[in-house]
């Protein structure tokens, strides 16, 4: 991605399980809710995913990262459910450092992104689902027919995964984005056998099936929108109206089209992308930005008081015994940690240190 760079690191869930997460873009953060079938390396330059990193990277610090037992986590993690999966939310907020951010939840993330809303308000500012829906699989009414071919998805989910052929992966291709080129789908086919393995994949699958949120989605108090394809095939156009009856003062946006990932020559993205942007700028017009959980670190301070001192990077790095490379890595920690971006960065930062000297003076 031109002129765009990610920093992936890891994080251990409560349960130890290792979560990677990465960090791309500039503005107030937004963090994304994790779904099946993500590599945070391999979606970086893909034909499916690469426009909504680019186009969200220049209007949010974007957070995301794999879900575990996929991507670049730990892959065969003891436990997969639901409180496991809020968990490893928690642990990637908690590792980003921002207090308060936009939190956006896709298809099957949304109902964890609803959940975390409910039990965490002081620190989502406005919530953003797309695709999303309250109950999984089995936890919606459903015939004798609709239950066994329920099952015998999961079942052909570990038998079909893995295979070099990718016929039965297509199928799921072939729901998410049934108007991809042939370019895109051989790529997504291809995304979902190096995500997971087949025992893995049918355990997520199952878990999704039995999620169930309809009890908390009433109890949000960020400002909500949510965006829901009107002929999309994997997540019906019902589900997303019921969702948004029940957030209270959620906006509603019906977005035309049946891919369930928009792709970029869609006309419903560049409507998605101002939609998000617009709805989110209008819940923070009164608001400072947000504040970093965590603390500077001690190095973090030395580099930043010789920037006071108005040092370039070079100077920085001799001084400090450093590269220039790990001088501006330390640069763009700071930047994040006290939400700065832009051609003024610098000197915001400066100014901030000039203000925790006052601060701690005063204390």
């Amino acid at each position: 991605m031109t002129g765009m760079r990610q920093e992936i690191r890891f994080v251990r869930s409560a349960d130890g399980t290792r979560i990677a997460w990465a960090r791309h873009g500039h503005g107030p953060p937004l963090v994304r809710v994790a779904t099946w079938m993500t590599h945070l390396e391999h979606d970086w330059d893909s034909p499916v995913w690469r426009h909504w990193l680019a186009d969200l990277g220049e209007h949010f610090t974007v957070i995301r990262y794999d879900d575990r037992g996929s991507g670049l986590s730990d892959r065969s993690p003891e436990t997969i459910s639901f409180d496991a999966w809020l968990a490893d939310l928690e642990a990637v907020v908690s590792a980003s450092g921002y207090g308060r951010f936009v939190l956006l939840g896709m298809s099957q993330a949304g109902a964890i992104a609803v959940a975390y809303a409910a039990r965490h308000p002081e620190r989502v500012r406005a919530l953003v689902l797309y695709g999303a829906y309250l109950r999984g699989l089995l936890r919606r009414e459903q015939t004798q027919d609709q239950a066994a071919m329920a099952e015998f998805m999961f079942t052909l989910t570990g038998i079909g995964w893995g295979r070099a052929d990718p016929d039965f992966r297509r199928v799921f291709t072939s729901e998410l984005i049934p108007g991809g080129t042939e370019k895109q789908m051989r790529w997504f086919d291809e995304m979902q056998r190096v995500s997971a393995t087949p025992e893995m994949a049918e355990r997520m699958y199952r878990a999704r099936a039995t999620i169930d949120v309809s009890d908390l989605a009433g109890g949000i108090a960020a400002p909500t929108l949510v965006l829901q394809r009107e002929d999309d095939a994997a997540v019906t156009f019902d589900s997303g109206r019921q969702l948004a009856a029940l957030v209270p003062g959620a906006r509603f946006v019906p977005l035309e089209g049946r891919n369930h990932i928009l792709l970029e020559d869609e006309p419903a993205w560049p409507r998605f992308l101002d939609e998000v942007v617009a709805f989110v700028g209008g819940t923070a017009q009164d608001e400072p930005a947000s504040a970093p959980v965590q603390p500077l670190s001690g190095r973090e301070i030395e580099v930043l008081r010789l920037v006071a001192r108005g040092r370039s990077n070079e100077e920085i790095a001799a001084e400090l015994s450093l590269s220039v490379r790990t001088v501006e890595r330390h640069l763009g920690n700071i930047y994040l940690k006290l939400g700065i971006s832009g051609k003024s960065a610098r000197a915001a930062a400066a100014a901030r240190l000039a203000e925790l000297i006052h601060e701690r003076a005063a204390t």
